[in-house]
C-alpha cells in the first residue's frame, strides 16, 4: 500500500478548533461560510446531479451514493448532502470540530459518520467514494499536491471531487484577508495566509497532477451592495470552485 506524507499543518487545525463551538452560528465567526453555503450547495448538487443523473426534484436524489466532505468542519455541507440521500461520511483533522457536527446531526435527526482522520489516512485504509467534497481545505494543508493526490485516491473510477479555495492575487488580499478578517472581522486576524492561495491554473495543474481531469470552473462572487453571493463563469478573482472527475 502507498505511503502518505502527512500534509496536515498543526497550526491551520489550532486555528480552527479554537472556534469549533461557533460553527452553526450564522452571525458568528463563521458568518461568510453560512452566507456562502446555498451558493457552493447550488454548484454541488448540480455538479453531482449531472455526473450521476440525478433528478434534483425527488425527494433523495443521493440516495446510492457514498460522499466524503473532507475538512467537514461543523457540517455545513455533510447535513444537507445526508438530507439529499448520500451516505456521508464527515472527516477533519481538527477534532474540536466533531462534537459540535456530531450533536447537531443528533439534534437534526440525521445520520451521518463524523471521524478524527485525514484523507491521507483514509486513503491508505482503502476507503472509497463516489463524491468527494474538498471545500476550503486545499489552502491550508502543508502539501497541496500530496493532499490533492490523498483525495483522488479516495475515489472511485468516475467519481466526482469538488474543490474549492481561494485565489493569489492582490483583490483576493484585499477582500479575503484585509476585508474579511480586519475591516469586516468575520474571521480571526491570521485565519488565512495570502501566500497559500493557489490561482484556478495552478489548481488545474495539481488536480492533473494528481490524477483528476478537471471539467469546470466557476467563481463564487460577492456583491457587498445587494450582501449576497452568486456563482459566476467569469469571475474567478477571489473564491472559485472546481469539479474534477476521476478516469473510469
Amino acid at each position: 500500500m502507498q505511503a502518505h506524507p502527512n500534509t496536515v499543518d498543526p497550526s491551520e487545525i489550532a486555528k480552527f478548533e479554537a472556534m469549533a463551538a461557533e460553527w452553526w452560528d450564522p452571525h458568528g465567526k463563521f458568518k461568510p461560510l453560512h452566507m456562502l453555503n446555498p451558493c457552493r450547495l447550488d454548484y454541488i448538487t448540480q455538479q453531482i446531479a449531472g455526473e450521476f443523473d440525478r433528478d434534483l426534484t425527488l425527494g433523495k436524489p443521493f440516495e446510492g451514493l457514498r460522499l466524503l466532505d473532507i475538512g467537514c468542519g461543523g457540517g455545513l455541507l455533510s447535513e444537507p448532502m445526508a438530507r439529499l440521500g448520500a451516505d456521508v461520511v464527515g472527516a477533519d483533522a481538527a477534532e474540536g470540530n466533531l462534537p459540535v457536527a456530531r450533536i447537531h446531526a443528533e439534534q437534526s435527526g440525521l445520520e451521518i459518520d463524523y471521524r478524527h482522520t485525514t484523507a491521507e489516512d483514509m486513503a491508505a485504509a482503502g476507503e472509497q467514494f463516489d463524491v468527494v467534497l474538498n471545500m476550503e481545505v486545499v489552502e491550508h494543508v502543508a502539501d497541496p499536491l500530496s493532499y490533492l493526490t490523498a483525495t483522488q485516491q479516495l475515489l472511485k473510477p468516475g467519481g466526482l471531487e469538488i474543490c474549492s479555495t481561494i485565489n493569489r492575487n492582490p483583490k483576493s488580499y484585499a477582500m479575503a484577508i484585509f476585508g474579511a478578517e480586519v475591516v469586516m472581522r468575520w474571521l480571526p486576524r491570521g485565519t488565512h495566509e495570502w501566500n497559500k492561495f493557489i490561482t484556478p491554473d495552478e489548481l488545474f495543474g495539481l488536480l492533473r497532477q494528481a490524477g483528476l481531469e478537471p471539467v469546470d470552473r466557476k467563481g463564487f462572487v460577492f456583491n457587498p451592495i445587494l450582501w449576497s453571493w452568486s456563482i459566476s463563469d467569469r469571475d474567478l478573482s477571489v473564491n472559485y470552485v472546481t469539479a474534477s472527475v476521476k478516469p473510469g
